[in-house]
């Protein structure tokens, strides 16, 4: 039966289990309500070694394998969806790409204090005029003195206001186009960062995400990931691994979508009989489980083949499209499941649906994903 999981696995996946039943669960459903960034759980997953799983032991991180941050990270979803995208985004975009990229330097400054969760990082890479086109971006960095100043906005930027450490893309050579992008190490906390309010959002509210205002910014010369130029090599480096890394926040939020679904179907009676007598419902939850298998076969897969050391974009974007889009429907027939119970805050379906959807856009929308597969087919 595939996969096969090495004893470590094992015990790495059944220790977030553990700490995401005992201590994220219970509160998720009031800092959702509240908007509640959950800072003493990131502190704790941070001493767990959560924050910074495939970083070597080096650098302070956990220093495991890829398949194994994949399997704390569905289980942290399946706890909390919130907590998993930090947790999601300090591993994979910025962690990531300082250990892909950075010198020695850089690793020994800036890893340590993100891999144990003394501090936290992000990403920024989107504009409000550039999001799937990334090449379009217009935020500039202006040769000075002893570094750069960064001038421009980024949006949606997960972490802002409560990280320290972001990798950001700027325009260093307007004139080279899609070459004229470099990605630096920001601090986030200095005069000229500009963090704005957090979003008023649909899902995952209590994770902070906020526009940033860059009024000259400085980031020293030492603070430059690769050469000048290398942005978008930088951003698209980790992208098959964050690709993996949402579809398994998303197989996590289905999976406990099905379990909820499941309860409810055994205790719920209609017509006489609990509704998971009825064929109807037994034909949703059938599709689901369906649903969920191939996902997560998928989603292992392809981490599975990312640790190898393989090619695997074909695989990292189908994992990502097939599990999300699945995982946005098997939320959709949960909260019908549910009926009208399914619309109140009172059941968690509701939350897991206002939760997941945000996966089929984010770290590359569903119509990027099928473009990256066409493409990579027809090579």
């Amino acid at each position: 039966m595939f996969p096969v999981f090495t004893e470590d696995q094992s015990a790495i996946r059944e220790a977030a289990r553990d700490f995401a039943r005992a201590e994220i669960e219970p509160g998720a459903a009031a800092r959702d309500l509240n908007s509640e960034f959950p800072a003493e759980i990131i502190r704790q997953l941070g001493e767990m070694g959560f924050l910074g799983m495939t970083v070597p032991e080096a650098y302070g991180g956990a220093g495991v394998d890829f398949l194994s941050y994949i399997l704390a990270l569905e289980q942290v979803a399946y706890a909390d969806a919130s907590v998993a995208v930090t947790m999601s985004v300090n591993n994979s975009v910025a962690c990531g790409p300082i250990l892909a990229f950075g010198t020695e330097a850089q690793k020994q400054t800036y890893l340590r204090p993100l891999a144990n969760g003394e501090l936290l990082g992000g990403f920024m890479l989107t504009e409000p005029d550039a999001g799937s086109d990334a090449s379009a971006l217009k935020c500039r960095a202006i040769k000075v003195e002893g570094g750069w100043h960064l001038n421009g906005a980024k949006a949606w930027i997960t972490n802002g206001g409560v990280g320290r450490y972001f990798v950001i893309m700027a325009r260093t050579d307007p004139d080279k186009g899609k070459r004229g992008i470099s990605a630096f190490i920001l601090d986030a906390h200095q005069p000229g960062v500009l963090m704005g309010r957090p979003e008023a959002k649909m899902g995952l509210r209590s994770s902070k995400t906020v526009m940033v205002t860059l009024e000259d910014a400085f980031v020293p010369d030492d603070a430059i990931l690769g050469k000048p130029g290398d942005g978008l090599k930088v951003a698209f480096g980790g992208l098959d691994g964050g690709r993996v890394g949402i579809a398994a926040q998303a197989l996590g939020i289905a999976q406990r979508a099905m379990d909820e679904s499941l309860a409810y179907a055994r205790t719920r009676i209609s017509f006489g009989k609990p509704i998971g007598e009825h064929q109807m419902i037994q034909t949703y939850l059938a599709e689901m489980e369906a649903r969920l298998q191939a996902s997560r076969l998928l989603v292992y897969r392809a981490a599975a083949l990312k640790e190898a050391g393989r090619p695997c974009t074909v695989e990292a974007a189908t994992a990502k499209l097939f599990t999300t889009e699945s995982a946005v429907w098997i939320c959709d027939r949960a909260v019908q499941i549910h009926g009208g119970y399914g619309y109140s805050h009172e059941y968690l379906v509701e939350r897991l649906y206002r939760d997941i959807r945000v996966t089929t856009i984010y770290e590359g929308t569903s119509e990027i994903q099928r473009m990256v597969i066409a493409r990579e087919l027809l090579r």
